[in-house]
Parts: structure tokens; sequence; C-alpha cells
């Protein structure tokens, strides 16, 4: 099976620390003379450059997986970010990688203070015990989405056995709509994606995907339906240029998390910012940009884990299909 990645900006924040010694001089009389060259003046000293421990307390890190491709991810959270830094009283810094698998591992080591990432990331993350819940996003009042299988508008494909040696764009490999559902469907039918198709391609962003069926790129994609809907606004020409063949039964929200290694209080004090959003001006107004009704907190309940079972692996399950 060939794999192709189409290529993306990503942003990667790295932070530098420096670490110093100080050395202490003895003003003895017994000294020799100090040459002027040595002489420290104590007012004229600079700050010590912070410790890795000082730039945590304050900076604020926020990761988001590649849902979006990077640049739509910054446009599209940048109100956010700027909102958590007025509340939180620091600088706030979005930190961005090229697959889930990765932002998972920044979560897993605490090196991220809040984290937006895809359902099926967090399944993996639940099953690890390496996160906690804060939050998940209310659109159009559900807290549930769907993936959808699209091709291209004038394909004539119309199920999914008639995407029989054809290019299929999958999103990452931790992603429930992008490529676990698809790899259940192909499952529940005894096939797999290296003998059915014939080539898959892997985009690392739900937006990649959609461009990748709407020029034909590829002949199929599985996407989240929000990303799509998202797409279609921001583009009316996609909704013209692909078509849904088939949409997934109900799955839990893309989450809002932490690291579960994260400070109980310090959970709390995020999740509560989330959750009083939508009770502020300044927040209801970017939840709007957002397309986000509100944050809630329904707790694990939600993310039961029968949708990857039937939808989601490669071991078989389910049809959880229906036309659309």
């Amino acid at each position: 099976m060939i794999k192709r990645k189409i290529p993306q900006l990503f942003i990667v924040v790295v932070l530098l620390c420096s670490i110093f010694s100080l050395f202490g001089c003895n003003d003895d009389a017994a000294s020799p003379p100090v040459e002027p060259s040595e002489i420290i003046h104590l007012d004229k000293l600079a700050p010590l450059p912070e410790t890795v421990t000082e730039k945590k307390e304050k900076t604020f890190k926020i990761a988001i997986a590649a849902i979006l491709s990077p640049r739509g991810t910054v446009d599209s959270y940048q109100p956010l970010l700027s909102y958590f830094e007025r509340r939180l009283g620091k600088p706030v810094q979005l930190v961005q990688r090229r697959t889930y698998g990765e932002i998972n591992n920044l979560i897993a080591r605490n090196a991220v203070d809040m984290a937006f990432i895809c359902t099926g990331a967090f399944y993996e993350g639940l099953r690890e015990k390496q996160m906690t819940l804060l939050a998940v996003p209310q659109i159009n009042g559900k807290l549930t989405y769907n993936a959808l299988i699209i091709v291209p508008a004038d394909s004539p494909v119309q199920k999914l056995e008639d995407l029989h040696n054809r290019i299929f764009a999958f999103t990452d490999p931790l992603s429930n709509t992008g490529y676990q559902y698809p790899m259940g469907l192909l499952a529940a039918r005894d096939l797999d994606a290296e003998n059915f198709f014939r080539r898959t391609i892997f985009t690392y962003s739900h937006d990649y995907s959609i461009q990748a069926v709407a020029e034909e790129v590829a002949d199929a994609a599985s996407v989240d339906s929000l990303v799509y809907a998202y797409a279609v606004k921001r583009d009316p020409s996609i909704a013209e240029k692909t078509r849904i063949i088939l949409r997934s039964e109900d799955f839990g929200m893309p989450p809002v998390v932490a690291s579960v290694q994260a400070p109980p209080e310090e959970i709390l004090r995020i999740r509560t910012i989330l959750l009083s959003m939508a009770d502020t001006r300044d927040g209801a107004s970017i939840l709007e940009q957002l397309g986000i009704d509100r944050f809630a907190y329904p707790g694990n309940d939600l993310y039961q884990e029968k949708g990857v079972k039937s939808c989601g692996n490669r071991t078989g399950g389910g049809e959880c299909s229906n036309p659309h």
C-alpha cells in the first residue's frame, strides 16, 4: 500500500531554557587587587534567566490537534487563546503537532495545560489512563457529531462497495471519524484497506481530506461532520463539488482534555473558565465565532466505546452507517 502525505504548514512552539550558576566572591583583605575588568557592579546586574519551573508557571500551553489545517487552526482559535490570556492573566502559547499521537504524548507527559483533541484520540487516552475530560463543546444543541463518507459530486460511487480499487483519503490513524470509522466499515464486510483500495493517503487534517475529494485528488474520504459543515459555510462551492454517501451513528463530540497528572485545582479552574464562557459577553462572542453554543461537562458516559467497537477497529463489528 502506497501512502502519500499532503504537505502542510505546521506551527511548532519551542521553549528554550538556560541554567546559569552563580559563583560567590570572597572579599578578603589578603586577596590580590581585583583588576577593573573583573569588577562586578551590583547595580548593573542583568536579571537571571527564568528556570523551567518559572516559565511553566508563567505560560499556559494549549495544544490543538490538526483537525483543521494548521493555518485554519490558528485563525479559528486565536480569539479563544486571547480569552484565556485575559482570564488567566498570563501568556498563552498555541502548541501544534503533525499527528494526533504526538498531541496525546504531550498530554500524557503533562507538557501542555489543556488540549483540544479528536474523539478517537480521547478513547486512546482513556484506555491508557493518560487524560481527564475538561469539557465538551455543544454545537447546535448537540454533544454528538458524525463521520461522513464523501465523494466528488460527479462520481458514480453510491455505496462503500463502489470504492473498490479507488483512492481513499484517511485523516490520522487515531482519528475516530477520519480513520477508525471507515476501517470498521471495511472490517464488518471482511475487507481490509490495503487490498480493497487501489491506494490510500493520510492528509492529517479533515479540511485537507475535504479538499482532496473536492479537487478529485482522492475518490473518497471519511471526514468530521462538523468540519465539513464549517468548510461548506466558509466555501459553499464545496457542497457543489462533493457528495455524502454515508453518515455514521452519533459519536461524542471531540473533547477538551488535560493530563491526569495536572493538579485537581488547576483542572477545576480551567473547566470553570470553559463552562462559564457562554455567560460572559466576550466569551459568548468568541463561541459564536467558533460555531459553539457553549461548553458542557457530561462526564465520560458520552464516550462509551460502542462506536469504536462497531465502527472503528480492524477486528469487526456491526453496521453503523445510514444513507444520506
